[in-house]
C-alpha cells in the first residue's frame, strides 16, 4: 500500500516539526504525572505508553509517576470499606491503606509497566519505600471557622507528604535504558506506609532530578481565565495574580501550586494538559502549538 501525496506531505510535516523538539530535549528528563481518564479509556491508555516509550526511544528520559483514585475507591466498594474525605483527601484508616498499597503498589503500577513494555518500553516500577525512595510524615491537616479560637486537628490517617528523597535509585534508573514508573507511596522511618498525593510526588521528583519539564494530566483543558478560555503559557507572576484575584480556585489549586513550586526549584518548565486528548504527551512535547498550559519563569 503506497500513500497519496497529501498524506506523505502531512507526515513530513509533523516529522520536521518534531525534529527540533527532539534535538532540544535528547538527554533531558521529563516527570510526567499521569491520572484521570488517561488511565481508564482504553484507547488513551495505548496512546499514553507509546507516547512515552517515543520519548525514551529518541533520547529523552521520561519518569512516569501514577495515581490510581479511581481505581482504589472500587476496590474498597467490592471490599465493603466506606469511604470518607476530608477536603478532597481520602481518609486512610490501616484497611484502608492496605487496600491503597494493594492498587498503587500492585495493581496499577504493575499494569502501567505491562502497557509499556508491551509497547516496546523496559519499563520498572517502585513505590516510595523501594530503597527508602520516599521518606514520608503524616500529613497535618487543620481546620478553622469563625467561632473557634483554635484551628481544629483533623486526623485523616495514613495521608503523607514528602520529607525527603533518595536520589540514587531514580537517577540510576533515570539515566538508563529503563522507564521508572513510581507509585506514590511513602514511609516513615519507623516503616509506616503513607498515602501522598501522586502530583506533590510528581513535582518532587522534577524537582530532584533537576527535570527539564513537568506534565500534569489532567481532565481539563488546561487553566482557564473567568470566560472560560484555556490560557497557553503563563509566568508564574502571572500565576500568583490569578491565584490571588480567585480566577484559579478549588480543585485547580492544588495542581498549581505544585507546578508553582517545581518551576520556583529550578525545573524548567510545568506543563498543565488534557490527558482525555489522545497522544496528548507528544502534542505536548514534539508539536510548536502544544497541548494545556504551560508555566514558567520567562518574562
Amino acid at each position: 500500500m503506497t500513500l497519496d501525496i497529501n498524506s506523505a506531505k502531512n507526515i513530513a510535516s509533523v516529522l520536521t516539526e518534531a525534529l527540533p523538539y527532539i534535538q532540544r530535549f535528547t538527554g533531558k528528563t521529563i516527570v510526567v504525572k499521569y491520572g484521570g481518564n488517561a488511565m481508564i479509556d482504553e484507547e488513551l491508555k495505548n496512546s499514553f505508553a507509546r507516547d512515552i516509550v517515543l520519548m525514551k526511544l529518541v533520547g529523552m528520559h521520561p519518569i512516569v509517576v501514577h495515581g490510581g483514585g479511581p481505581q482504589i475507591g472500587s476496590l474498597l466498594e467490592k471490599l465493603d470499606i466506606k469511604s470518607d474525605f476530608v477536603d478532597g483527601m481520602r481518609v486512610t484508616d490501616s484497611a484502608t491503606m492496605d487496600v491503597v498499597e494493594m492498587v498503587l503498589g500492585g495493581l496499577v503500577n504493575k499494569e502501567i509497566v505491562s502497557l509499556l513494555n508491551k509497547n516496546g518500553g523496559k519499563a520498572v516500577g517502585i513505590t516510595g519505600k523501594d530503597g527508602d525512595f520516599i521518606r514520608a510524615t503524616k500529613l497535618k491537616v487543620t481546620r478553622k471557622t469563625p467561632e473557634m479560637e483554635a484551628p481544629e486537628i483533623i486526623d485523616i490517617g495514613h495521608v503523607g507528604e514528602v520529607e525527603s528523597m533518595n536520589p540514587d535509585i531514580i537517577q540510576m534508573m533515570a539515566g538508563s535504558d529503563f522507564i521508572p514508573v513510581i507509585a506514590p507511596i511513602g514511609a516513615d522511618d519507623t516503616g509506616q506506609s503513607y498515602n501522598i498525593n501522586a502530583d506533590i510526588v510528581a513535582g518532587k521528583v522534577a524537582e530532584l532530578v533537576m527535570a527539564e519539564k513537568l506534565i500534569l494530566l489532567t481532565n481539563i483543558a488546561g487553566v482557564q481565565d473567568k470566560d472560560g478560555n484555556v490560557l497557553t503559557g503563563l509566568t508564574t507572576e502571572q500565576v500568583n495574580s490569578l491565584i490571588e484575584d480567585g480566577t484559579i480556585h478549588g480543585g485547580m489549586l492544588p495542581k498549581i501550586n505544585c507546578a508553582l513550586n517545581a518551576v520556583n526549584s529550578g525545573v524548567i518548565s510545568a506543563q498543565i494538559i488534557d490527558g482525555r486528548v489522545p497522544h496528548a504527551v507528544l502534542l505536548e512535547v514534539f508539536t510548536d502549538e502544544g497541548i494545556g498550559t504551560l508555566i514558567s519563569n520567562k518574562r
